[in-house]
């Protein structure tokens, strides 16, 4: 291996580590003196009732970890959302299970935690996966009512979204294991069963206190909407469980019985590891953004046997397209090419730019993967689309409405890895977060933004001299750094992986060394959704 390879190798290992120590973090929710205080009353953290709940040694993944990352402060911050979300397998089965941390803020939601709980539903409506609620939470954070309670995508979202997925026949079992209060008692008496703990589960509209004020009544907590009051006298809940355990023992003797599903029918064989060693991404990939790579070499890292088998391999060559299997599954994958090219007619393509060639190529071959019904990969590494006259000439918005077209689209499961950048009407067209993949991750080498850092620096500093100096003040060259070094730095932030993980624009950062089981985990998720409508592109500019 060459000094390239290994100062890479070191670089994207400590970013790595980095992904290791902040999440170590993050799975101390609201911090250890709180998880301390549920152990003493016999209750279990959120994370271990999920890992009580699914099979010893199976493989799980983690949807929205850094929610709510660097966001409300000034309300003492809000880890991971206030509520853990995994896919994982109970009694050999998948499922995705909802656990709200009672270690933030009691559970309360935020405004970020109703759109992480919108995600966790809106994977199992995509996938028609059974979903558990494990629900601790003294409902809504009232500080910030206004940003949670009244819009379209807020609380109330939930309980419409418990209807639907009712009438859908998507398993939804509930336990309460906690607090469950006002609007959010009707959660789990909207899923298809609920248990409820005894002496430490409790369900009502209003606590006593506020029956006391509302209408003179004297009662305590228990006896208005504990476990025995809800399994022996209202019939609002269906099992009492003894103790934590108990609940989830239930929970999993449920899922058991649950029926076989229909299978939308991907291809499926044998899995086989990468014949090239996946540790070696972390060479391969550049420190710097800007740097050329072969992406193929990422691919055969990522693919079983590191057999893939390209499509148009000699056209449009910014853009990789071809076949492969990940885990056993049957993929097509649509990356971007990051090295220099050279065409047939000699011309010099930059790696990362989608040029007219490449978007038409990229168009035709998700229209193949949805003829034959298989599963789409982006592996995003795009700077955007090729500018300046030639390729204006060349009808370089018509090429690029094309794949957009097909993307937006497609019906079978699109899956997206942002391994690089993710820059402007790049990230749209390789399948960003708007165009509906059902799972979006991100390598900590990623960068999501309109466009690079320094770019957009260069950018605003002009507009911001431009305006001081129609004030009258003088920008002498140390000024003008200074100010430039200031707008950077702001930029930089809102482009990191965290960033858009801590707003769920994507669903995780992730170890690369992860996504063969991201990838499969996705596609075996979304084989419980029969595709219902066939792939149609509509009116295009052919």
């Amino acid at each position: 291996m060459d000094l390239t390879f290994n100062k890479n190798e070191d670089y994207n290992r400590l970013l790595v580590s980095e992904l290791k120590r902040k999440l170590a973090k993050v799975k101390l929710g609201g911090g250890q003196k709180r998880i301390d205080k549920l152990h003493e009353k016999g209750k279990m953290t959120a994370r271990e009732r999920i890992d009580y709940l699914l099979d010893k040694d199976s493989k799980s993944v983690e949807i929205g970890a850094f929610a709510g990352e660097g966001m409300y402060s000034e309300h003492g911050g809000c880890p991971s959302g206030g509520v853990v979300v995994k896919i994982g397998y109970i009694e050999g089965k998948q499922c995705i299970v909802v656990a709200n941390d009672a270690t933030v803020k009691a559970g309360a939601w935020f405004p970020i935690t109703g759109k992480k709980n919108l995600r966790a539903q809106e994977i199992a409506i995509e996938n028609r996966l059974p979903i558990i609620y494990l629900v601790d939470s003294a409902g809504v954070y009232l500080p910030m009512q206004d940003e949670i309670f009244p819009d379209k995508e807020h609380f109330g979202r939930i309980f419409r979204n418990n209807a639907k997925m009712s009438s859908m026949g998507i398993t939804q079992i509930a336990a309460v294991m906690g607090s469950c209060v006002a609007g959010g008692a009707y959660l789990p008496i909207m899923s298809d069963e609920a248990l409820i703990v005894n002496k430490t589960g409790s369900i009502f509209l209003a606590g006593s206190y506020l029956v006391k004020a509302a209408i003179g009544e004297t009662i305590d907590n228990e006896t208005l909407g504990g476990a025995t009051t809800h399994c022996e006298i209202s019939g609002v809940t269906d099992y009492k469980a003894e103790d934590d355990k108990d609940a989830l023992d239930t929970i999993r003797n449920i899922i058991d019985k649950i029926g076989d599903y229909n299978k939308a029918g991907f291809s499926k064989k044998q899995s086989y590891p990468p014949k090239e060693d996946e540790n070696e991404i972390f060479g391969i990939l550049p420190k710097a953004r800007h740097e050329q790579y072969d992406m193929l070499e990422i691919i055969k890292r990522l693919v079983d046997n590191s057999e893939f088998e390209p499509y148009k391999e000699g056209y449009g060559q910014t853009i990789i397209t071809g076949y492969a299997r990940i885990d056993g599954w049957a993929v097509g994958i649509v990356a971007n090419q990051r090295k220099l090219v050279k065409t047939k007619k000699g011309e010099m393509q930059f790696g990362g730019v989608i040029y007219n060639d490449s978007a038409d190529k990229a168009t035709r071959f998700i229209a193949n993967c949805n003829q034959k019904k298989i599963p789409l990969v982006f592996l995003q590494d795009v700077t955007g689309f090729m500018v300046g006259s030639k390729s204006e000439h060349g009808g370089i918005i018509k090429d690029g409405a094309k794949m957009v077209n097909a993307v937006s689209n497609s019906v079978v499961p699109k899956f997206t890895i942002i391994i690089g950048n993710s820059y402007g009407a790049g990230n749209y067209a390789m399948c960003g977060k708007a165009y509906d993949p059902r799972l979006i991750v991100a390598w900590p080498s990623a960068e999501l933004a309109v466009m690079s850092g320094s770019s957009a620096a260069k950018v605003l500093l002009q507009i911001e001299t431009a305006a001081l100096k129609k004030k009258g003040e003088e920008i002498t060259p140390e000024k003008e750094k200074e100010l430039f070094d200031k707008i950077k730095s702001r930029y930089d932030k809102q482009i990191s992986p965290y960033y858009a993980a801590s707003r769920i624009w994507t669903d995780a950062v992730i170890n690369p060394i992860d996504t063969r089981k991201w990838i499969s985990m996705g596609i075996e998720a979304a084989d419980h959704a029969p595709i219902e409508k066939p792939f149609n592109l509509g009116v295009i500019q052919v």
